[in-house]
């Protein structure tokens, strides 16, 4: 029951005169500006139409809020408090600035697909001027919401002492600035809030959300309500006000309100609930115990942090890779498609690449670029009349560059006369030359290599010691036996080397198989890609067998296996 009798008589508490603040008509509906632009402002009103009441945690960056939707909520509230706790370590007392809180929420927008975001306004960061420009901000970047308040700057936490509102014409001005930047094109709502509950007393508060509403706020919010009757009188309020959809706070850990379920706010007549310091609360517990642990040496288990798998999907790796593979082009990384697969033409081979690397030095790239285009005519004649070239391990047909379009250097065209083939031969022949010692080089370096990297040692399946560099002609063996790698898939298990337990097990296209040294930094000195060419190509191993088992250190083993 209600006992206090100003509660009781709140409807005829002096509440504001329509002739002095109002500036637009209400209806029942939340209006919609003829200039609508944000689908996610179009989805809250919507939403406010339902007839359940719409709960939204409050977001800090760009993943709380990404896990909010993930979750299925209605709405997501940026909070103020919460992110000058993420972006700055700081307190809600006014520090963050307009600019910080519209770059945090872009960046949630782009992490998010098309939950409504209400974002904090704080004051509107200066006068009623100050207030249109923010509004418009805060829709440019894509929020559904802005609150704008009464407080004097610099503002205080809604719940903590030290708070102090402007005059009551003051408070107005700012709500009917937002409202016309609103009506001037601006896709927002607008949720006014008073702090008059706390600073002066709950009639001002409520005095001041029925002006808030008769200036054209959307949605009206008054901080810190003290009991259930307070909160009852706030929704009870008539006029324009009692058809505006009010919100609701519950300040979890101990705040002046009641915190109240979410059947029991619909009752009483609340249309939306935010829920404050829930994500942040239990982040910043959760990473004291986390760092508590590591300090002893001990690693969180994975029930309380989850898997490496779990960590990737939360963040979005799954809706990479599918991206990554939908714009996928053939012969680009991740994806070495055949030529039976992409029906591209032999018409250059792997020793023709490598000669012209070998023959390309400082100051010569110009030369190089012409011998290769000389080098490539040469090869297919002769490929021509021999039938094949041994020794082909890929097929790429460039195009002449802007410089030697430019300086009439494309000749691919044109057939060679006798001098010109001449030149060609003698040419090849050098090239040739370079390439075999090209490779006398790179088997030299193997073999230096192999001889200092003791640890990790790399087994593959028979515990054989595997060249830690790529010898492509050598190990290939030609196009027809060379391993399509990079059309596969991978897992990834690192284990217990006494107890087998399995640490972390994570699914990777072959394109990131050069990133595990990041993981591992133990197999660094090793060519997984070679290792893993060679596994597949000289062994038939069941779905079960790892194609490369590698001491990852520390007590520890690295398996690949083929998926």
């Amino acid at each position: 029951m209600l006992t206090n009798p100003k509660i009781l008589h709140a409807h005829s508490v002096n509440l504001p005169s329509k002739s002095r603040f109002a500036v637009h008509k209400r209806a029942a509906v939340i209006p919609q500006s003829s200039r609508a632009s944000n689908p996610r402002t179009q989805k809250l009103r919507d939403l406010l139409q339902e007839k359940y009441i719409l709960k939204g945690p409050c977001c800090h960056d760009a993943l709380s809020a990404k896990l909010i939707e993930q979750a299925g909520f209605d709405f997501a509230f940026m909070s103020g408090f919460c992110t000058s706790a993420a972006r700055l370590g700081a307190p809600d007392t006014g520090l963050i600035s307009y600019a910080e809180m519209v770059d945090q929420g872009r960046y949630i927008h782009e992490a998010t697909h098309s939950m409504p975001i209400i974002g904090d306004g704080d004051t509107g960061y200066g006068n009623a001027v100050n207030v249109k420009r923010t509004v418009k901000g805060y829709a440019q970047a894509g929020f559904a919401g802005i609150l704008i308040e009464d407080q004097i700057m610099p503002k205080s936490c809604g719940h903590v002492k030290g708070k102090r509102v402007t005059s009551r014409e003051e408070a107005v001005s700012r709500i009917k600035a937002a409202v016309d930047a609103r009506e001037e094109g601006a896709d927002i709502l607008i949720l006014a809030r008073t702090d008059a509950r706390q600073a002066i007393s709950l009639d001002e508060a409520l005095w001041r959300a029925a002006a808030f509403a008769d200036a054209g706020a959307d949605l009206l919010f008054i901080d810190a309500l003290q009991s259930e009757e307070e909160m009852r009188a706030f929704c009870s309020l008539p006029g324009a006000a009692g058809r505006v959809p009010k919100m609701a706070n519950m300040l979890e850990g101990g705040g002046k309100t009641p915190i109240l379920s979410p059947e029991q706010l619909q009752q009483l007549g609340f249309k939306l609930v935010a829920y404050p310091l829930s994500l942040l609360g239990v982040s910043i517990r959760a990473m004291q115990q986390a760092l508590g642990s590591l300090q002893t040496g001990q690693i969180p288990a994975e029930k309380e942090m989850g898997s490496f798998q779990d960590i990737q999907k939360a963040v979005g790796f799954d809706e990479y890779f599918e991206q990554e593979a939908k714009y996928a082009l053939p012969g680009s990384p991740g994806s070495f498609a055949s030529p039976a697969e992409t029906g591209t033409p032999h018409t250059c081979s792997a020793a023709a690449a490598s000669g012209a690397v070998a023959s390309t030095g400082t100051g010569q790239k110009d030369n190089a670029d012409v011998q290769n285009v000389q080098k490539e005519e040469g090869e297919k004649k002769k490929d021509d009349s021999s039938g094949s070239r041994a020794g082909s391990v890929y097929s790429y047909s460039r195009p002449p560059s802007g410089r030697e379009v430019a300086g009439g250097w494309d000749k691919r065209p044109q057939e060679p006369q006798p001098q010109q083939q001449q030149e060609q031969n003698k040419g090849e022949q050098e090239l040739a030359q370079q390439q075999q010692q090209q490779q006398r080089e790179q088997q030299a370096q193997s073999v230096e290599a192999d001889a200092v990297i003791e640890e990790p040692s790399a087994i593959v399946e028979s515990g054989t010691r595997l060249p830690t560099s790529s010898r492509a002609g050598e190990d290939a063996g030609g196009d027809s036996s060379r391993t399509n790698l990079f059309g596969r898939n991978f897992l990834v298990r690192i284990s217990d080397e006494t107890t087998r337990v399995i640490k972390l097990e994570t699914r990777i296209p072959a394109a990131f198989l050069s990133g595990l040294t990041a993981l591992v930094p133990n197999v660094s000195g090793l060519n997984l890609e070679s290792m893993i060419e060679r596994a597949l190509r000289d062994r038939t191993l069941g779905s079960k067998e790892a194609l490369v088992s590698v001491d990852a250190g520390s007590n520890n083993r690295l398996e690949v296996f083929l998926e």
